[in-house]
């Protein structure tokens, strides 16, 4: 199946994905841990599936959201009846387990039920037994329980079952996960940990501040960045999978079950203004307990409780999704000196502040190291925004985000009574500017590039006015700006790179989708310069190709039409949120970041 075809379900603990066959193809148990899971990638039933589905003939399913929950429903239509999977985790149990109810509608319909478990990425092949009516799968540190009131046998390695539903019957399986050593839990009564479920997704969603346009798709966006929160430290991670591709049949497939920093100013937007305080508060301590220690071994990455040791690994025994190889565990990426990262959790405390949030007196303490380090650092060259596996360059975005540093320092100083050297810092912020200026600038072409002396194009350019580092409608970020639209664009949607400039930049085969992110950006930068019309139809564009549920991978291809990369993405989900906030508000977040007390220096004014 496609990508776009699964539904997604989480309990802020763990999370899978429910395809519309009736399939779970990904389970990961918990803090999203892969080791813990049974299903392997999509669709590959030999290392790990779930299936319930009926048992003959043809059938046409559909799957809805429950109204602003995330317990999924998946209805089959078939000649003798109608019956529904409703699937969900629950989100207040002792302990972590997915739901199932079958239940019939119309008529009466035969089911088929297969379970195939596989532990350790789908390598290991677990040691099953009956205990007491129960079916438990162990293998190493790992188990999972099966219960429920339908009948199962051992076939070839997998458990199965046969079954009838008629309507107003219900059938109920719970899959339950807990430590090997442990019994199995006490599980609790399964319709009402799904009405209670249910109940608190909807509670959650009724404190929603935003009553703007596309509420639906706004509010859909948030309810999965919710789900990709790991509730014990507020960690969002990026996405729930690892090596969905980014060209079907390609090599660029990574791990992205972790929290990047790159993320933290705009997940705290989209939280914030939309009334999830508490939600931030989390996100922003997860993010300064992630950072401590030396700013020389920050990471771009951690993991959800902030590990920072995420060693990248080949799985070969893993075909992978529609033959994408190879399969990866952990993200290399994690090692790279990335100097815009920085930048972005200089930014995050700054707003943090302006927003209300209150902090630790020992975050500006490390702040200020962090600072220090940017003055140190920020002439080297780095890998940028997009973790390049080709050679260190001086990427013009990441020097933009240095200037940020310095620049959200010197603000938060200003704003908040902090101490600090600000008279050294605004000397280097002006450096750093005028710096980019000259040699980030290709004055042959009258556009910012995407790295000292080069003349091509970057997506990541449009965090320039963004950031506030110059504003919109300077000519030289107009001209950016629209050569971005035009050159990079591809039936709408927003490339990063150009791709033939590809295995030059990063060291990898070109082939890849339009990014979802930039083209956010694009809208946001239209909000900017005041092209309400040209934001509208592109954020229209991107609701289009949503799933049929509301969810969005990292990335398109438009002349497939398929979503392609790691699902659901949480900063496509938080693109979507903070476009939305720009376009229905005046001052929406791209303001609101952007906005300067300051002119330019005039070292970096745009020739007369």
């Amino acid at each position: 199946m496609n990508i776009e075809d699964y539904g997604f379900i989480g309990d802020m603990h763990a999370g899978a994905l429910v395809g519309r066959d009736g399939s779970i193809d990904w389970l990961c148990w918990p803090r999203f841990d892969a080791d813990a899971c049974f299903a392997a990638l999509l669709g590959s039933e030999s290392n790990g599936r779930w299936l319930i589905q009926p048992a003959a003939g043809e059938w046409h399913a559909e799957q809805k959201y429950r109204a602003d929950s995330l317990v999924l429903e998946t209805v089959f239509e078939t000649a003798d009846g109608t019956m529904a999977v409703i699937d969900c985790m629950p989100v207040n149990a002792s302990h972590r387990q997915i739901i199932r109810i079958v239940e019939g509608r119309r008529g009466t319909v035969t089911c088929v039920m297969k379970l195939v478990v596989r532990f350790d990425n789908g390598l290991s092949v677990p040691w099953v037994q009956r205990i007491d009516g129960v079916l438990r799968a162990i293998a190493g540190p790992n188990a999972v329980s099966l219960v429920t009131d339908v009948p199962t046998r051992g076939e070839n390695l997998s458990t199965v079952a046969d079954f009838t539903v008629t309507a107003g019957e219900q059938k109920i399986l719970i899959l339950a996960w807990h430590p090997s050593h442990e019994p199995t839990p006490q599980l609790g009564d399964a319709l009402e940990l799904l009405a209670s479920t249910e109940r608190s997704w909807r509670a959650w969603a009724r404190q929603c501040t935003y009553r703007g346009p596309h509420r639906e798709a706004v509010m859909r966006s948030l309810i999965t960045l919710k789900a990709l929160t790991f509730a014990p430290t507020g960690g969002i991670v990026a996405a729930l999978t690892t090596s969905l591709p980014e060209a079907l049949g390609g090599v660029r497939n990574w791990d992205y079950r972790y929290c990047w920093l790159r993320d933290a100013t705009l997940t705290l937007y989209s939280l914030m203004e939309a009334g999830y305080t508490e939600e931030a508060a989390a996100w922003i301590n997860w993010l300064l307990r992630a950072v401590a220690g030396d700013p020389a071994q920050l990471q771009i990455m951690y993991g959800a409780a902030g590990e920072r040791s995420l060693p990248e690994l080949e799985i070969k025994h893993l075909a992978g999704y529609e033959g994408a190889r190879p399969v990866r565990k952990g993200n290399a990426a994690v090692d790279q000196f990335q100097l815009d990262v920085y930048g972005e959790v200089m930014d995050a405390m700054h707003q943090a502040r302006r927003l209300g949030l209150v902090l630790h007196e020992q975050a500006w303490h490390l702040e200020r190291h962090l600072v220090d380090y940017v003055a140190a650092n920020w002439m080297r060259p780095d890998l940028g925004i997009w973790e390049m596996r080709g050679p260190s360059r001086h990427f013009t975005h990441s020097k933009v985000m240095a200037w940020v540093a310095l620049d959200r320092a010197i603000r938060s100083v200003e704003a908040f009574g902090l101490a600090g050297d600000v008279v050294a810092w605004r000397n280097l912020r002006d450096v750093i500017h005028a710096d980019v200026c000259e040699k980030g600038f290709n004055a042959t072409r009258g556009v910012f590039t995407q790295f000292y002396g080069s003349d091509a194009l970057d997506a990541a350019l449009l965090q320039i006015p963004l950031v506030g580092f110059l504003p919109a409608d300077d000519a030289r970020v107009t001209r950016t700006i629209e050569a971005i639209a035009t050159e990079l664009m591809e039936n709408g949607l927003i490339r990063r790179y150009h791709p033939q400039e590809s295995a030059y930049v990063d060291g990898l085969p070109p082939g890849e989708g339009t990014f979802l992110p930039c083209s956010f950006w694009l809208v946001d930068c239209y909000c900017l310069l005041g092209r309400k019309a040209e934001a509208e139809k592109l954020f229209n564009q991107l609701l289009a190709i949503r799933s049929p549920l509301g969810l969005l991978a990292e990335e398109y291809e438009p002349r497939l039409q398929r979503q392609l990369g790691n699902y659901p993405q949480a900063f496509s989900h938080v693109g979507l949120v903070n476009s939305a906030l720009n376009l229905a508000r005046r001052l929406g977040p791209a303001s609101e970041r952007s906005a300067t007390d300051e002119a330019p220096s005039e070292a970096s004014r745009p020739p007369q």
